[in-house]
């Protein structure tokens, strides 16, 4: 069996054309979705992703700014900020890119973010409706993770969903967007972790197994059921010497010898990733029609 691969890059193209739609849509009443980012730091991955961001924002529509900061910024400081685009009608949606420098209280951050402009999904009132099912801005990468096995004919419902790793990020999320009584979703989810007591043997039961432990190949072919959907979100950088920057991205699954097992499976790079930022766009553009309404 050779596995199908799930192109994360071609479903976000075609979200990304229904999103442009969307924004012609709203600027037909003098409408410009807009997304307000703040990067502290010169991290070389932050930064990178941001320009994911930006060049994706351009692409379909949507106005963003990026407000990059020393990395001693103090708190307070982005606190004030947060206070002024909060305050902003204009902004639509606010990211502050994460991981933050040490001296910075990540938590008390991100919630001060307005909940109605939260659209990477992380505040807690956005989470506790994620839990509930109410409607709410969804995580952007376990919401992208749902959109690619449902475009791609994967629909979870009454399959086994095993999600390895129960990060606030991914794990925790995903299952929670897995049990919801809705289109998409209506699974039935184990999470297993790195406190998991031998722990292929629920992997092995997975229909649907997603791997989101930040562990290069920790998922092996003996550990995926014969014909199983595999989703890696890892993304890990690995020294590789013939690579002229030095290394090379992997994900979490051992790719080659599970893609002989598996149905289908997602690469890394080109997987999960280009989800990520197309859900944060639709996230923007949903923020900016609820205003409206």
């Amino acid at each position: 069996m050779t596995a199908k691969i799930i192109s994360g890059l071609e479903v976000a193209v075609s979200i990304r054309s229904e999103l442009k739609a969307r924004v012609a849509a709203l600027a037909t009443r003098g409408i410009v979705p807009r997304l307000e980012v703040i990067l502290l730091g010169d991290d070389p991955a932050s930064i990178s992703y941001i320009k994911s961001k930006e060049k994706g924002a351009a692409e379909v529509g949507i106005s963003e700014n990026t407000t990059h900061l020393p990395a001693d910024t103090s708190e307070q400081k982005i606190i004030e900020l947060l206070d002024r685009l909060n305050a902003d009608a204009a902004v639509d949606g606010i990211l502050v890119q994460v991981p933050l420098p040490a001296h910075i209280n990540t938590e008390k951050v991100l919630y001060h973010i307005s909940p109605q402009k939260d659209v990477d999904g992380f505040h807690p009132v956005n989470l506790g409706k994620l839990l509930r099912g109410e409607p709410c801005f969804l995580p952007c990468t376990p919401h992208g993770v749902q959109q690619m096995l449902m475009r791609c004919g994967y629909d979870p419902a009454g399959k086994h969903v095993v999600i390895c790793g129960r990060s606030n990020l991914v794990g925790k999320p995903l299952a929670a967007i897995m049990l919801q009584k809705k289109k998409g979703a209506n699974a039935t989810v184990t999470v297993v972790h790195t406190g998991t007591i031998h722990l292929p043997s629920f992997t092995r039961q997975a229909d649907i197994l997603v791997a989101a432990m930040g562990n290069p190949g920790c998922i092996t072919a003996d550990m995926v059921k014969e014909g199983a959907v595999v989703i890696d979100v890892g993304v890990n950088r690995v020294p590789d010497p013939a690579k002229e920057r030095g290394y090379s991205l992997v994900g979490d699954v051992d790719f080659e010898a599970v893609s002989r097992k598996a149905s289908a499976i997602t690469p890394v790079p080109g997987g999960v990733g280009p989800m990520t930022v197309t859900m944060l766009l639709q996230n923007t553009i949903e923020a900016a029609e609820r205003k409206q309404e």
